[in-house]
């Protein structure tokens, strides 16, 4: 279990936030809510307490855009407690992490490379800054239809082709739960002089749990973007970004305020100050129990057959470098069910959320918050499912992911002379937009590609079984804009 310097039983912004209610100081300034009593309904649905909580930036609770006390104080002990050497709150999710990484060491016309299936938040910050992509393909394992990771060799021979590029950016993990080999592949990119950005929106439980693949920061990577409200425990939209050695945490932060709010929200940065705490003190009990469910109910879901629940059978030391255990991803295809299909069932026949459901599998985020009732509700409504509902998966579209040609840089294929066409006569264009399935938020089109049939064919499947598309102009996604 990690040592830690600082005494991670302190929450400094929190307990600053618990003095500054006990001082009964009058509010004159914003929220206009005034501690609830200007929203009576907004308090009864949220509760006094979170209402009294939301309180605006004022020197005893420092100011996360130039925090110099109690701010300072509590992103000092989330570094330690992540075995960074600094760590910044934010408060636009892992996407605005993720966007500060790039824009910190990348500006317009330098190069960045990248697996193709990041989240949309990347090349969100390619868009803005003008940076340009050089995306290795990742592996794609032929039998579940998804995409991998990078091999240390890809990622190489893309630095040797391209040794004016000013970083590699990693996925750890995927959204399935695949890793690379990060320490590797961190050590090639810093032989060539180059940062290693991680986007571990998945990964917070690497840092706390036991038996799971190693962090970011174990690896030596240069920042990360943690993504603490999946499976750490704090507010929705809360993140940290993580810092190694050698990265100028001022200039960084400049970078983040150029895009996040000035007002950031204090019920979220109290979270992750309290939910860094709870994993400091009790993560390795929490993932633990986290893992028993998740390998329990992979087990059971391949009992059931049709479905398939993979996991660390497949690691082949290549692209499937590792598996997180946590994840209880399953492939759906083989009893003739979309991914979509079965989330679709679990939600409006069994009244399950699970988290996505794509072309061919289901993902169901477990974490030590979950009890076994629940896990036998899911795996009931899973059996039942298959007896109902299975068939021939004659038909199904068997991959998620098409190489992408890559004809121009986002940021001039989104801000060129648009031509807008029905989605079936683009074929042979470049895209000006995006067009993804959320969740998971990767493109399948990003600007600056080029349309093809094999393209065109994969979203009309979506919008058929049901994927939720978005990032077109189009709501109904049936016009798609393209460079004019």
């Amino acid at each position: 279990m990690r040592e830690y310097q600082l005494d991670q039983s302190r929450a400094p912004l929190y307990e600053a936030m618990k003095a500054h209610r006990l001082n009964r100081v009058v509010p004159f300034d914003v929220p206009g809510h005034k501690g609830g009593r200007g929203n009576k309904l907004l308090t009864e649905f949220l509760g006094e307490s979170c209402m009294k909580n939301d309180v605006n930036s004022m020197k005893p609770l420092d100011n996360l855009c130039h925090p110099v006390s109690v701010i300072k104080e509590a992103q000092e002990v989330a570094a330690d407690a992540f075995g960074a050497e600094n760590s910044i709150f934010i408060v636009n999710g892992a996407t605005g992490a993720v966007q500060a990484m790039v824009m910190s060491v990348c500006k317009a016309g330098e190069k960045i490379i990248l697996p193709r299936n990041v989240h949309r938040s990347a090349i969100n910050a390619l868009v803005v800054c003008g940076a340009i992509p050089v995306y290795v393909n990742p592996g794609v394992n032929n039998e579940l239809g998804i995409p991998l990771g990078m091999t240390p060799e890809e990622v190489e021979a893309a630095i040797i082709a391209n040794p004016d590029a000013k970083a590699v950016l990693v996925n750890n993990p995927t959204y399935y739960g695949i890793c690379s080999d990060l320490r590797r592949i961190t050590e090639i990119v810093h032989r060539h002089g180059m940062k290693v950005l991680v986007d571990e929106a998945h990964g917070t439980h690497f840092y706390f749990g036991e038996g799971l693949p190693p962090s970011a920061m174990s690896c030596g990577a240069d920042m990360a973007a943690v993504s603490m409200h999946k499976t750490g425990g704090s507010l929705t939209q809360s993140a940290f970004l993580l810092l190694g050695k050698g990265v100028n945490r001022d200039y960084v932060r400049q970078i983040i305020n150029l895009t996040q709010t000035t007002s950031a929200s204090y019920l979220l940065m109290a979270s992750l100050d309290l939910a860094r705490q709870n994993l400091a003190l009790n993560g390795r009990e929490f993932y633990a129990k986290t893992i028993e469910f998740a390998e329990y109910a992979r087990r059971e879901i391949n009992a059931i057959g049709g479905y398939y629940a993979f996991g660390s059978e497949l690691c082949d030391g290549k692209a499937f470098y590792a598996f997180d255990t946590t994840k209880l991803s399953v492939h759906t295809r083989a009893m003739g069910l979309a991914g979509i299909e079965v989330y679709d069932l679990l939600r409006d026949e069994y009244g399950i959320q699970i988290e996505f459901g794509d072309i061919g599998n289901i993902l169901a985020i477990i974490t030590g918050g979950d009890r076994a009732l629940e896990i036998e509700r899911l795996l009931g409504a899973l059996s039942e499912i298959k007896r109902l509902y299975s068939r021939s998966p004659a038909g199904l579209f068997d991959h998620e992911y098409i190489n992408p040609i890559v004809e121009m840089p986002p940021q001039q294929a989104f801000y060129a002379e648009r031509e807008t066409l029905p989605i079936e006569k683009t074929a042979g264009r470049i895209c000006s937009e995006f067009v993804m399935c959320y969740p998971p938020g990767i493109p399948i089109l990003a600007p600056g590609e080029r349309i093809t049939d094999d393209i065109l064919s994969y979203i009309a499947y979506a919008k058929e079984k049901g994927c939720s598309l978005t990032g077109t102009k189009d709501m109904n996604v049936e016009q798609l804009e393209v460079v004019g």
